[in-house]
């Protein structure tokens, strides 16, 4: 099978260097619709470098190079059409606030595989630290179609989440009709975001955001909202993705504010909400 389980769990981690800079930062910032309005003091903490602050879902394009789903087809084991791979979810855990320039040690490797009957999902995790130590662990769940039903551990379940009564804020993010265009000058250059005749191929009518784009919107939306737009207090984001963005639509984003912790889910407008972001959470320190 193109997933060899046991030599991609049993492969050595791939380490990697990266860098970035404050025009990376700012680039990233961009491309998940910071700046609008242009002169807000709240949007110049994304985009001026004099006061620039870092969200940390930068960390899934921090260095550049294919996000996690696509570096994962790369790894030992691993040997996948990239058309029968989706994002499923994507998880971040930061240990200290991001700098906004940095020379750091990104270490993959491949932690499970999990059977889930018609597919396979892979998790990749990712470890990066600096000289100054740890910077964040993340995982991306990779889910390639066709690829389950040998028999193998089917992993945790992503049934749907109870809503828990009515949001305590709802807030509406639109994305631009060259959002995912601007985007993949992060570095995620899969077809499936730009070229119309790839998408049709993999299912869709036409090309999709990022899922990593709305997970950055979503969380710099939970930060402004709820946070004081201070994003040093985020310690942790986790979202599955359950549905797709279109360019062009309308993100309504429900934020449930708990003791240290904000649930979210997130919906496209012009489909009647059809679900993006379910079982998502911002865990965060108190200010």
């Amino acid at each position: 099978m193109p997933v060899d389980t046991e030599r991609a769990l049993a492969a050595a981690p791939r380490t990697t260097e990266i860098f970035w800079t404050p025009e990376d930062v700012q680039l990233y910032h961009l491309g998940i619709g910071a700046g609008v309005p242009a002169t807000d003091p709240r949007e110049l903490r994304y985009t001026l470098e004099s006061r620039l602050h870092v969200l940390p879902s930068f960390a899934t394009v921090a260095g550049g190079g294919p996000p996690g789903v696509i570096a994962a087809l790369s790894m030992p084991g691993v040997d996948v059409d990239l058309a029968r791979v989706l994002h499923g979810g994507q998880s971040l855990r930061v240990h200290r606030p991001l700098p906004v320039r940095a020379a750091a040690t990104r270490t993959d490797r491949i932690t499970a595989v999990h059977d889930k009957g018609k597919a396979a999902v892979m998790v990749l995790r990712s470890d990066a630290a600096d000289a100054d130590g740890p910077l964040w662990t993340a995982e991306a769940q990779v889910y390639v179609r066709g690829e389950g039903g040998w028999g193998g551990d089917r992993g945790p379940s992503a049934g749907a989440p109870e809503e828990p009564g009515a949001p305590d804020r709802t807030v509406e993010r639109p994305v631009r009709e060259d959002q995912a265009l601007l985007y993949r000058l992060t570095g995620d250059l899969n077809p499936l975001h730009a070229d119309p005749e790839f998408a049709r191929r993999v299912g869709f009518d036409r090309p999709v955001l990022h899922g990593l784009c709305t997970y950055g919107m979503t969380l710099k939306a939970v930060v402004d909202t709820l946070l004081d737009g201070d994003v040093t207090r985020v310690r942790s984001w986790t979202a599955r993705f359950a549905g797709v963005t279109y360019p062009g639509e309308t993100l309504r984003i429900r934020m449930w504010r708990g003791d240290g912790a904000v649930r979210v889910a997130v919906g496209a407008v012009e489909r009647g909400d059809a679900p993006v972001l379910t079982g998502a959470t911002v865990e965060f320190t108190q200010g």
